[in-house]
């Protein structure tokens, strides 16, 4: 047991590699990353800005894929290990559970959480611009698409694995057409999964340098004795261009849109080569976290350079104390 409770699932084969020797980072990367290449299926370009669980013992995940016409699109995928994975050569075919066939004219950036009975997954949907498509699937094979959470323009869309006094709780950024040049984190609550409402303004952008542009959550908050804690992206403009980081914050157990703490540095930012060089240079964004609540480790599948998955390792217990000692508390 570590130094805070964490509440959620053991999951004794988590993929982990110690911290190199030497190393006094929180979160280091895994030593033979990517571990997902731009090529892994035949049809793609890229493959990046994925989610990833649990499943039956072993792993599934849903996959950003671009294909060489440039589509963006979701497919399943499956892993014994968390870090060797087939991933499906045709892109998801989601069953409409929507009162008229809904417009879906692109999907990325998805994540996926475990609530209840059934696997959630939401991503940045196509529908007149980008907002947040939902869906749900039981066994990875065959997925239901609900109506969008909200109205364009919006991404960033991410569950809480839980309900919160008796509602379904979303974080999200609120957005524009394009590459979004601001962007905050709201909170917003549903009895059904379909009408969004409630909405509360979550953090914003600007704090430190790191994410002075906009920022976004990331994996789903895990539930800690010491609050939710999210890791979330921030982004930098640079005189070299858009420089995507994460780190993390604490938000309230039961008023999730209050700020416990939250990171003034990085955690991690882009500087190995797969981070660097790529289809959009500089990235490092995270959307899927697994944790094991017996040891408090922690394996993080991160997007690098819009090109390839990378994973990265760490410990709750080491992020919190972070957050204590080096992020800025509130009130």
């Amino acid at each position: 047991m570590g130094k805070y409770q964490i509440i959620g699932e053991k999951i004794p084969n988590l993929p982990w590699e110690d911290r190199p020797k030497g190393s006094s980072d929180i979160v280091w990367r895994y030593s033979k990353n990517p571990i997902i290449k731009r090529n892994h299926i035949k049809r793609a370009n890229s493959i990046f800005n994925s989610a990833v669980v649990t499943f039956n013992g072993k792993f599934a995940g849903v996959f950003r894929v671009d294909d060489k016409a440039r589509s963006m699109n979701l497919h399943a995928g499956f892993s014994e290990d968390g870090i060797n994975w087939v991933i499906e050569e045709e892109p998801i075919n989601f069953i409409q559970k929507t009162r008229d066939p809904l417009i879906s004219e692109y999907k990325y950036d998805p994540r996926v959480t475990f609530i209840e009975d059934r696997y959630y997954i939401t991503w940045c949907n196509g529908y007149y611009g980008p907002t947040i498509g939902v869906g749900y699937t039981f066994d990875f094979k065959e997925f239901y698409q609900l109506e969008n959470a909200f109205l364009p323009y919006n991404r960033n869309g991410v569950l809480f694995p839980r309900k919160i006094n008796g509602k379904y709780a979303m974080l999200s950024r609120p957005s524009d057409r394009g590459h979004t040049p601001f962007g905050d984190i709201f909170y917003s609550e549903s009895p059904d999964m379909i009408h969004w409402g409630c909405h509360r303004f979550v953090m914003s952008a600007g704090l430190t340098g790191w994410q002075s542009l906009k920022i976004g959550a990331g994996p789903t908050p895990i539930e800690t004795s010491e609050g939710w804690l999210l890791i979330y992206h921030g982004v930098l403009l640079s005189c070299n261009g858009y420089v995507y980081s994460f780190s993390a914050a604490l938000l309230d157990l039961e008023k999730p849109w209050k700020v416990k703490y939250r990171a003034r540095s990085y955690l991690l930012s882009p500087q190995e080569y797969y981070e660097c060089v790529g289809d959009v240079p500089n990235v490092a964004f995270p959307c899927a976290a697994l944790c094991d609540s017996e040891t408090g480790r922690l394996a993080i599948y991160y997007g690098g350079a819009d090109t390839v998955v990378a994973l990265a390792f760490a410990y709750v217990d080491e992020i919190i104390d972070f957050l204590k000692e080096d992020g800025i508390k509130y009130e």
